[in-house]
């Protein structure tokens, strides 16, 4: 069966980057400007408060997860009341772990953290079908999972950059499925929370050449074209044919990018009958016309 949500993870190529041991004592609070780059964190032990620019701020326990996709600013701090230091998450870290507060009384708080990237040119849009913000509690599988990555980051061994990479991969979707549930936010998630949905968005997912229309889609949802339209904008946050044509730019843009593929196979893999009018979609959509992206990726 086809699965829409590894799909993606696949195309988004995360590589691991940093992680780091963090912990807070006696009266603290920091302050991170915006990142961009996935950002994720466990509580080992302790408790601290997480505030997300844009989202409502959290009390975060031991075995709490939280995983943002762009990581926005945010504040982190203890439970009394501070001024929080600002901190440039671009700046070179230390290396040993990190203390905020009291560098030398017992801490309040410690957890893993880290971020990493995503290697694919298409990374804003398919993010922007992920939550803002992924709050786990009792996360035990995810919290060894950042465990592991901390370890593997941390040691020169042999195929240490694969290793990384299938855990954040790991971690990713562990992390997302986990939140694949009706009352999630729209996007992509929420979308296969739905089974009617979910057909849809596999059908599109597995065969990307087809020459879908709504009124097909509404078919494999089994609703009415007017019943399936609307559940689909509401749950998924975009139009049925929107979502179709991001995901087969998506495709596209890896194809040209990191398959060599050659213009004319690419048009007839995401469902267009001719380079020529595959070109005119993609110049459309992209900015730029399909070869010349190519021989970007090639020299970049």
């Amino acid at each position: 069966m086809i699965d829409p949500l590894s799909e993606i993870i696949t195309l988004l190529r995360p590589r691991a980057v940093f992680t780091k041991s963090i912990s807070g004592a006696g009266r603290w609070g920091v302050r991170y400007s915006d990142f961009g780059h996935p950002g994720f964190c466990t509580i080992v032990e302790g408790a601290c408060r997480l505030a997300v620019d844009g989202q409502d701020p959290l009390t975060l326990e031991e075995g709490d997860f939280v995983l943002l996709p762009t990581t926005p600013g945010f504040t982190m701090s203890g439970f009394e009341p501070v001024t929080p230091v600002f901190i440039d998450p671009k700046a070179t870290p230390p290396a040993d772990e990190v203390r905020h507060g009291d560098p030398d009384g017992p801490s309040s708080v410690r957890l893993l953290g880290g971020y990493f990237v995503f290697e694919t040119e298409d990374a804003g849009l398919l993010v922007s079908l992920l939550p803002a913000q992924v709050h786990v509690r009792g996360a035990e599988r995810l919290s060894i999972l950042v465990r592991l990555l901390t370890e593997e980051a941390a040691e020169q061994r042999a195929g240490r950059d694969l290793v990384l990479a299938r855990l954040v991969e790991v971690l990713l979707i562990e992390a997302l499925r986990l939140t694949q549930r009706p009352d999630a936010p729209p996007g992509l998630l929420r979308g296969l929370a739905d089974q009617r949905l979910a057909e849809a968005i596999r059908g599109m997912h597995g065969n990307p050449a087809r020459s879908w229309t709504v009124a097909e889609l509404a078919k494999a949802a089994g609703l009415s074209r007017s019943a399936f339209f609307e559940r689909f904008m509401r749950n998924v946050g975009l139009a049925p044919m929107e979502y179709l044509l991001a995901w087969r730019m998506a495709m596209a843009k890896d194809l040209l990018r990191s398959h060599n593929a050659e213009i004319s196979d690419v048009a007839g893999r995401v469902g267009y009958g001719s380079a020529s009018t595959f070109s005119t979609a993609f110049s459309r959509h992209v900015g730029q016309a399909p070869g010349r992206y190519a021989r970007a990726g090639a020299t970049g």
